[in-house]
C-alpha cells in the first residue's frame, strides 16, 4: 500500500508493503553516488539489500545507540561524502531506527545546502513515527535533538518483513509511539489494543502512519497542532536524558511519560495496555534528575513548557504548564504504579 503526505513540492509516497526491501531500486532513485547508512545493529543484510540495487552505494556503518547521534558522527559522515566526491544530485539513505534516520536526514539537509534523502525503516519505532515527518537531529552537551532542521525524504520503504528480526523488547518499545497516537487522536485505534488479539504489525503502522502524515500535512514546522505527536515525551526525554545508565529504549521512556499526562480515566485504560506490551509503568529514576534535564526541553518558554494531556482517550489538549507543577507527576511513575 502507499501513503502520501501531501506538503506541495516536499510531498512525498510511504510504501508499506512485505517484502518491499527488494524493490528498492524501483521505489527509490538509486542511479547515482549514495551514501546509505546504517548501524552495527541493523542486520547487515538490509544495507547490502539497498546498496545492491544503487549505481554507486558508500555503505557506513555507525554504532547502534545514542552515542551516535553527534555532531562529531554528522560530521564525519559528511567528510565521507565529500572525500567521495559526491554532489548536490547525489543522495543519502537509512537504513535502520530512528538513530539513523535522525542521523543520516540530516547528514542530507546539510550536504551541499541540501541532497536527497531515502528512508528504510528497520525498526518499530522507526516504521510507525519517526521515518515520516521531516524532523532530523543530532544530540549536543547531553542535549537531545538540540541541534536539527526540519527535512522531508524524498520517499519511504517500509517492509514488515525486516520487523522479524526485532527482540520483543524492540518490538513493544516502538509499538508505544502507535499507542501515544491513538491516545491522542483515535479512540477506535487505542481500543484495538484492549482486544484479546494484538492487531496485525501492518495495521499498527499503516493507522499510526494515517495518522501523523495527517498531523504533519497541518502543521509541518511544529508551530502548533503538531506538538500533540509530543505526547509522553515532555517527560519521556527528561528520562532519557537523566537514566542514560538504567538501560530504558526511547519507546520505554514515552510510555513513562504518557501516565502523568493521563486523566484518572484515561490513565485506567493505560495501564493495562502498557503492562500486556510490556513496558514499564514505573521506573528507578531520580525524580529531581528527570526535573533537571527537562529545563533544556525545546518547547520551554522560560520557566513553563507546552505539554499535552488526554483527558478522553481519542482527543487531547495543549497547554503551558509551569515547571514546577511537574514535580508532582514524574513522582507518579518513579514510584509504583
Amino acid at each position: 500500500m502507499t501513503l502520501t503526505v501531501r506538503l506541495g513540492e516536499h510531498g512525498y509516497d510511504i510504501t508499506v508493503e512485505r517484502g518491499a526491501l527488494s524493490r528498492a531500486g524501483e521505489i527509490f532513485s538509486l542511479s547515482r553516488r549514495v551514501l546509505v547508512v546504517t548501524d552495527d545493529g541493523v542486520p547487515a543484510q538490509y544495507a547490502r539489500a539497498v546498496a545492491a540495487q544503487c549505481a554507486d552505494p558508500l555503505v557506513v556503518t555507525v554504532p547502534a545507540g545514542e552515542g551516535s547521534k553527534s555532531m562529531e558522527t554528522c560530521s564525519a559522515l559528511l567528510s565521507r561524502m565529500l572525500d567521495a566526491g559526491f554532489t548536490r544530485h547525489d543522495c543519502v539513505a537509512a537504513v535502520g531506527g530512528g538513530v539513523v534516520g535522525d542521523l543520516a536526514g540530516l547528514c542530507a539537509a546539510l550536504y551541499m545546502r541540501g541532497v536527497d534523502f531515502c528512508n528504510v525503516p528497520t525498526t518499530v519505532l522507526s516504521q510507525v513515527d519517526s521515518s515520516i515527518g521531516g524532523k532530523t537531529a543530532v544530540n549536543l552537551d547531553g542535549v537531545k535533538n538540540v541541534v536539527g532542521a526540519f527535512y522531508q525524504p524524498r520517499a519511504v520503504l517500509i517492509d514488515p518483513d525486516v520487523l522479524a528480526t526485532l527482540p520483543a523488547r524492540q518490538i513493544a518499545a516502538g509499538t508505544a509511539e502507535a499507542v501515544k497516537m491513538a491516545m491522542t487522536s483515535d479512540a477506535a485505534f487505542f481500543s484495538l489494543f484492549e482486544g484479546d488479539a494484538a492487531p496485525p504489525p501492518e495495521e499498527i503502522i499503516l493507522r499510526a502512519l494515517r495518522i501523523k502524515g495527517s498531523v504533519v500535512e497541518q502543521d509541518e514546522r511544529e508551530t502548533g497542532l503538531r506538538q500533540i505527536l509530543n505526547f509522553g515525551h515532555t517527560i519521556g526525554h527528561g528520562i532519557e536524558a537523566a537514566a542514560p545508565d538504567h538501560g530504558l529504549l526511547h519507546g520505554e521512556c514515552v510510555a513513562l511519560g504518557m501516565i502523568p499526562m493521563c486523566s484518572d480515566a484515561a490513565r485506567a485504560r493505560l495501564l493495562p495496555v502498557l503492562r500486556r506490551l510490556g513496558l514499564p509503568t514505573s521506573c528507578e529514576v531520580d525524580a529531581d534528575a528527570v526535573y533537571a534535564a527537562m529545563l533544556h526541553d525545546k518547547k520551554a518558554d522560560g520557566d513553563a513548557v507546552t505539554v499535552v494531556e488526554v483527558e478522553t482517550i481519542g482527543a487531547c489538549r495543549r497547554r503551558s504548564l509551569p515547571f514546577s507543577a511537574l514535580r508532582e507527576r514524574i513522582a507518579r511513575i518513579t514510584r509504583k504504579n
